[in-house]
């Protein structure tokens, strides 16, 4: 396993051993940037509960989500269809923050509300039909810090990085087809964490 917690951040550093790229770009957002982001996030959002389609029934979640975009794009996931609502100009601010530290474009972005360490996210790639393929996906995080991990389909050798308060991870190529990735809960971990991630949908 390998263990990215006290590198130095060069963001042209591939985390991944093979088969996909996952830059870590550190905080890219000051301390007070990024609670003034976290404050209009957790206040202003039009947040609701996630939900799953699981063995034919629907499950709610406990953590929050919303999903912004140029257009009311439909978005498909766990089998539950969203639409995406239109941007804020708080969210079109940090679209251009990230659009231009990772030199990708994005047209949406799925925000992700996590209350505690006890919630987290199961394995899963983000490899829907509704996003471009191979396409970068550029995931900010405020509030707590909390471990992200990547685990190879095929070979399972895993990878984890603590992600911090304003910083950027960009998960492109072909890293939604070779790797699961997730956030597991943690008891340790008592504040709430937004995450958002700016996708493209074709």
């Amino acid at each position: 396993m390998m263990n990215l917690f006290n590198l130095e951040h060069d963001r042209h550093n591939n985390l991944l051993p093979k088969d996909g790229t996952v830059n870590y770009y550190g905080k890219v957002f000051s301390i007070e940037e990024s609670d003034k982001y976290y404050q209009y996030l957790i206040n202003h959002i039009e947040w609701k509960n996630d939900e799953a389609v699981i063995f034919g029934k629907v499950i709610q979640t406990k953590r929050k989500v919303a999903w912004y975009g140029d257009s009311p794009f439909q978005y498909t996931y766990s089998k539950i269809t969203k639409q995406a609502l239109t941007w804020t100009p708080e969210l079109l601010q940090l679209k251009k923050v990230i659009e231009k530290q990772s030199g990708e474009t994005y047209n949406s972005c799925l925000l992700n509300l996590y209350h505690s360490g006890n919630e987290g996210m199961a394995w899963h790639s983000d490899g829907e039909k509704d996003l471009k393929k191979n396409g970068a996906i550029g995931s900010v995080s405020f509030g707590a810090e909390r471990k992200f991990m990547f685990k190879h389909k095929e070979t399972k050798e895993t990878v984890s990085i603590v992600l911090e308060q304003g910083s950027l991870l960009v998960m492109k190529d072909t890293t939604q087809s070779y790797w699961l990735h997730r956030l597991p809960p943690t008891k340790k971990v008592i504040a709430p964490r937004i995450n958002l991630t700016f996708r493209t949908i074709v």
